[in-house]
């Protein structure tokens, strides 16, 4: 039986989920105005394992993940740019895509952009204002009137007096409380806008993930994901809104991952101390990335350094190791091995354990027993590792590796037909001095 911990409760808890062999799932995803950094990676790999492991479990699952493509930063990122809204989301879209598609990372089933459920938020703030837990200020905003419904508090597990503005939600005068949030912000002059009873304006943060989990996977689901700091206000916001507006409960398991940390200080942009993923796949090969943060457990902080990514190389190298003139497989489920991984991953998505399973099973190959690698490699590809040839790995360099993740991200874009996107990186490539040639064979590489 699958634990969760549950962040609404703070307990570890049996998964039931409310339709016996289906999983929904809506994961807080990224605002897309700057390149993906380490934190934000950690949170994308997090939860493509959970899903993974769901779906290996034998559930049908629905995973969503949005897209935040309007808010006030991606607003002064534009102006700062001098482009337009859609050419600087559109860019960072398409550069997220292939840093999480690097890093192992799958898509998933759904992925909306805040601007187009605009019209889905502007009903829910209308249901809200109906049943008197919306009113217009004198702003010209609409806000949520937090001390008018009973059960806020309930995912932060504070008093309402005990609570504080969270970082993005901006105290005003025109507010009834302090702890009040923004649902609709009335237009200002040269920012996007859409028409709504309110007047012309756009939605607030919190509203757009209520109106799209809802929208996608009914009013009351089974998963809500996030990094821990959207814990409070994002995540509380969004059970009042919901259930405020529903009437129904809105999710019954709620998960956070830890931050990933530099010098014990949580990796942020707002700090200044973080390092994008193109950055670090400059130096490291993706899969020692990926290996490195699934072998703490999500909800643990993870430190960051360049020491700790060698020595997830060198462990890699190990399992590779093991794996040398191996082939693949399905797992069997009812081996020793595969049952004390299941066990793991049963256990609140055990990832430390079940990859010491992996290294039990490296040393069993080591003793002798080569029966046992496709039974590795299969255990690892639950978790999105081991599936490359492994005298490849063993033999290839940081550069090559790294080459190899962009060439993979071009062949991406080309399927996807995204054209400029394949030929910025055919460009990226050239002027590191690396020249691409395609072939009906596929893509290789030489240097200039």
């Amino acid at each position: 039986m699958l634990k969760i911990y549950n962040s609404l409760g703070r307990t570890k808890q049996e998964f039931v989920p409310l339709r016996p062999g289906e999983v929904r799932m809506y994961v807080c995803g990224m605002t897309v105005y700057d390149y993906l950094h380490l934190g934000h990676a950690r949170m994308l790999m997090v939860f493509d394992v959970v899903q993974r492991w769901l779906r290996a479990s034998g559930y049908r699952v629905t995973y969503v993940r949005n897209i935040t493509d309007i808010d006030d930063k991606i607003i002064r990122r534009a102006l700062e740019n001098r482009e337009s809204i859609g050419e600087l989301t559109a860019r960072f879209i398409r550069c997220i895509d292939e840093d999480a598609a690097a890093l192992g990372v799958q898509k998933p089933d759904h992925e909306p952009r805040a601007t187009q459920y605009v019209a889905q938020m502007v009903d829910m703030i209308g249901r809200l204002e109906e049943k008197k837990l919306a009113y217009r200020s004198a702003s010209g905003d609409v806000n949520f009137a937090v001390r008018r419904f009973p059960g806020y508090g309930m995912l932060s597990g504070k008093s309402l007096d005990e609570l504080r503005a969270g970082e993005r939600v901006e105290v005003d005068a025109s507010k009834q409380d302090p702890l009040d949030f923004v649902l609709w912000k009335r237009s200002k002059p040269d920012e996007p806008k859409w028409p709504s009873r309110y007047g012309e304006g756009r939605p607030g943060w919190h509203i757009e993930c209520s109106a799209m989990g809802c929208a996608l996977l009914g009013e009351h689901f089974d998963i809500h994901g996030g990094g821990e700091d959207l814990q409070f206000p994002h995540h509380e916001n969004e059970i009042a809104q919901s259930e405020g507006a529903n009437g129904v409960k809105f999710v019954n398991y709620w998960m956070h991952n830890g931050f990933l940390r530099v010098d014990e200080e949580k990796m942020s942009k707002s700090l200044g101390n973080f390092f994008t993923v193109r950055e670090v796949l400059q130096r490291f090969d993706p899969e020692v990335v990926r290996f490195f943060i699934l072998r703490a457990h999500y909800r643990s902080p993870l430190n960051y350094s360049d020491l700790h990514l060698e020595d997830a190389k060198q462990a890699l190298t190990r399992l590779y190791t093991a794996l040398k003139g191996s082939g693949s497989s399905a797992v069997d489920w009812n081996a020793p091995h595969a049952r004390r991984f299941r066990e793991a991953m049963d256990d609140d998505i055990g990832t430390p354990e079940a990859v010491a399973v992996l290294f039990e099973l490296a040393h069993e190959i080591g003793r002798g027993r080569r029966e046992l690698a496709p039974q590795l490699r299969a255990l690892g590809g639950v978790l999105g590792l081991l599936q490359r040839d492994a005298d490849a790995f063993l033999r290839g360099g940081e550069a090559g590796d790294w080459i190899a993740a962009r060439i993979a991200a071009r062949e991406a874009a080309r399927k996807r037909k995204d054209f400029r996107a394949a030929d910025d990186i055919r460009r990226e490539l050239l002027e590191k001095g690396i020249v691409l040639e395609d072939s009906p064979g596929g893509t290789t590489w030489r240097r200039t």
